[in-house]
């Protein structure tokens, strides 16, 4: 038995309830999402008094559900029959928060954030939603009783914050808020900045900071328990350590690369990243909030686009951008190959790979889909994330994906040039229109809002539970004394 029937009702398509009227139909969780382009504004007709009745259907949808799951076995224990009611019961409390969504999405956010005079972040909006508007995403008693089970002895509950995250993204001026927000300086990093600014190094659970004498910051992923795969760690640390980068006025660029690995195939050899963490994947310990939607929210905005600031006390402002050079060793799968996307400089190893294989492995590469394409071409992104090919960074197609291709001896000298060489005082601005004309943040915020919806969708989807259960039992424990943060 797998907790995939909690989302069996996510694939059909209808159109979501009009304003003012109740959720009703058998739809599933898509049907109460039309396309992200459409209009997301509330109706001006709508008050505050229709927020608190409808915010109680909401709720009584809920709690009917809970209902329903309390007379069931726990979701791995069931049998078919009993999966089909679990499946219903979620189902029904699924339309009732899209179509609650749907006509109150901005109301809900500026409730949450004080009419946005509070730029809070996606896990603190998800925590404050579960109490301000009981039954429209999931408590953390919720989360936590979940988090005991395999991925796919879930119950789905990860998809009712995907439904969440989708509408208010969907909404111009929310997302926008919300996406800005999510650009601020975490409150772990600004408690190192001292530290970092007066020693020139921070060592981090998965990351090692380093300031080098030419304004470099040496970003080193060292998950080398897991040839630097992703997990919510990692993802946590590598968002402090571009944070750091990002503070310290004395860090002109910043340069990504991998540790050298102690695993027997790849033993003293470096490694970039093989993806996400597939073993945490398979035991229910990748996050969607704090790993799926902060990933690409959090640290790789960030490379993309830097810090969000207030309004500038001073003339001319400070830019909030910096360069970012990546030293590609081995290999950039997955999580890794997405990653490069959002640099300005890629050094490759002659012998070194880009691998995107999300078609296969069944889940929405991050932004990959929306990045490679325009890096590379709609084809290759195509045969890339679709069809899995591999680009060498020594093949023809690899002038697409790597600005410069070395012998490995070589990857560190030249991405420390690089780096140095994007130190000019040009860079920062030229970067910023570069991303602009490129990767309008409309664009991004469109994206995002259905990759919310989709990712949450996928994560208990048939197929890629399947494909996960290969790695049950491989998850190598991370050393003693890590903590996300």
């Amino acid at each position: 038995m797998t907790a995939t029937t909690a989302a069996s009702g996510a694939t059909t398509t209808a159109a979501a309830p009009l304003p003012g009227t109740a959720p009703s139909g058998t739809h599933g969780t898509a049907s109460a999402t039309t396309s992200p382009s459409s209009s997301a504004t509330a109706s001006p007709s709508v008050t505050a008094a229709d927020l608190g009745r409808d915010a109680a259907v909401v709720a009584e949808a809920a709690a009917a559900t809970q209902a329903v799951l309390a007379g069931l076995p726990s979701a791995p224990e069931r049998e078919p029959g009993q999966q089909q009611r679990a499946a219903q019961a979620h189902e029904a409390a699924r339309r009732a928060r899209a179509w609650f969504l749907r006509r109150h999405a901005e109301r809900v956010y500026d409730e949450l954030t004080a009419d946005r005079t509070l730029p809070l972040r996606i896990e603190e909006l998800a925590a404050g939603a579960a109490e301000a508007f009981p039954g429209l995403v999931p408590t953390p008693a919720q989360l936590d009783a979940e988090r005991r089970w395999p991925q796919a002895s879930k119950e789905g509950r990860e998809i009712d914050q995907g439904i969440f995250f989708h509408e208010l993204l969907r909404v111009p001026a929310v997302g926008e808020h919300l996406l800005e927000s999510m650009r601020r300086p975490t409150p772990r990093a600004l408690e190192l900045l001292e530290s970092f600014q007066r020693e020139g190094r921070v060592h981090l659970d998965a990351v090692e900071v380093e300031r080098d004498a030419n304004g470099t910051a040496r970003l080193t992923i060292v998950n080398k328990h897991c040839l630097n795969a992703e997990d919510n760690q990692h993802v946590a640390d590598m968002e402090t350590a571009v944070d750091l980068a990002l503070l310290d006025p004395q860090v002109k660029a910043g340069l990504v690369r991998g540790c050298v690995m102690d695993h027997p195939r790849y033993r003293g050899r470096r490694v970039f990243s093989a993806g996400i963490n597939l073993a945490h994947l398979h035991d229910g310990l990748i996050s969607y909030v704090d790993f799926l939607l902060r990933r690409e929210t959090g640290y790789i905005a960030k490379l993309l686009r830097g810090l969000s600031v207030d309004a500038p006390s001073s003339w001319p402002p400070q830019l909030p951008d910096k360069p970012w050079v990546a030293a590609v060793d081995t290999f950039a799968i997955g999580g890794g190959a997405q990653l490069l996307l959002a640099f300005d400089h890629v050094v490759g190893a002659a012998d070194s790979y880009f691998s995107l294989p999300a078609a296969q492995e069944g889940i929405v590469p991050g932004a990959g889909n929306l990045r490679l394409g325009r890096i590379a071409n709609g084809r290759v992104s195509r045969q890339v994330i679709l069809w899995g090919r591999r680009i060498f960074a020594s093949e023809p197609d690899g002038h697409l994906l790597f600005d410069e291709v070395v012998d490995p001896s070589e990857v560190g000298e030249s991405a420390e040039r690089a780096a140095v060489r994007l130190s000019g005082p040009a860079v920062p601005g030229n970067k910023r229109m570069l991303n602009l004309a490129e990767e309008p943040p409309g664009h991004f915020r469109l994206y995002m809002a259905e990759f919310a919806l989709q990712q949450a969708v996928r994560l208990y989807a048939d197929d890629v539970l399947g494909k996960v259960h290969r790695f049950a039992g491989k998850a190598r424990p991370r050393p003693a004394g890590a903590a996300v943060a």
